[in-house]
């Protein structure tokens, strides 16, 4: 006999409370902003940066994976089914095993975090249903500093998308030109229709946030933490996206307050 409790296993909680809308994820936990808080420090340089970019998308995985990939009813037999061969069985819901994922790699701040998700998806999922692509591209910037648009030098794409559930994620979601160029790359020239298509970032900003949902609302956004540093105060004391509108997380240049100072560069050492 099955055991009701494994029949629909719990899923994770504890988000932060929002009117963003049911397709956006602010995970503002207390292991993932101290692991945050340390990463964002002046103080933490190389390798320390690397291993808790790894740290932080690890654990943002765990979250991921057990919130969007598809699960399945199993029967596995545990190694007390040998004297218990009705008992020692394990009834319940798993990740299923067969589901196609893609992991997109943005070249420029998301390798590691890429590289993370597909290594750990590889263990988690069939590896034959495992895949990697590779976006290369930088913001193009005018003469002050403002951001104006995404160069996509290139790329390498593993095949259609019908059926995946394709994961980006990248560290810091500023101002959304990358990612928003991304999404229309995979919607309108990539063949075949994804299961769900998920961005994950460390941080995000409240001008990302209304410009990816207003353009792809079926795209859910998770983060660990919503930056909002610039708004006025009386702002920062309501929920956020309560008054969007009036929502800032953003300087003149287009890097987030508070912020990482940034950490595309840290991570890569290139101060470029």
């Amino acid at each position: 006999m099955s055991d009701i409790q494994y029949s629909s296993l719990p899923r994770p909680y504890g988000e932060v409370e929002h009117s963003y809308g049911d397709s956006v994820h602010i995970l503002s936990q207390p292991w993932a902003m101290t692991i945050l808080d340390q990463l964002c420090s002046p103080s933490t340089t190389q390798p320390a940066v690397n291993e808790l970019v790894e740290q932080a998308f690890g654990w943002l995985m765990t979250e991921v994976a057990s919130r969007e990939l598809a699960v399945k009813t199993v029967e596995s037999a545990t190694r007390m089914a040998p004297l218990h061969p009705e008992e020692g069985v394990y009834r319940g819901e798993v990740i299923a095993r067969d589901q196609p994922a893609v992991v997109v790699d943005i070249a420029r701040a998301g390798i590691i975090p890429g590289l993370v998700f597909y290594n750990r998806l590889n263990h988690l999922l069939e590896p034959a249903g495992v895949r990697q692509d590779h976006i290369f591209m930088n913001r193009v910037t005018d003469e002050s500093g403002q951001v104006i648009g995404v160069n996509l030098s290139g790329s390498k794409i593993g095949g259609d998308i019908e059926g995946a559930t394709v994961l980006i994620p990248d560290p810091m979601a500023a101002t959304g030109s990358s990612i928003a160029s991304v999404l229309r790359m995979y919607k309108d020239t990539i063949e075949g229709t994804a299961r769900r298509i998920i961005v994950v970032h460390l941080i995000i900003t409240p001008e990302y946030v209304k410009r990816i949902t207003e353009e792809f609302e079926d795209v859910q956004i998770y983060a660990i933490r919503l930056d909002r540093g610039l708004s006025p105060k009386s702002v920062l004391q309501t929920k956020p996206g309560q008054v969007i509108s009036e929502e800032r997380g953003l300087n003149e240049n287009q890097y987030i307050v508070p912020g990482g100072g940034g950490l595309g560069e840290v991570i890569n050492n290139a101060w470029v």
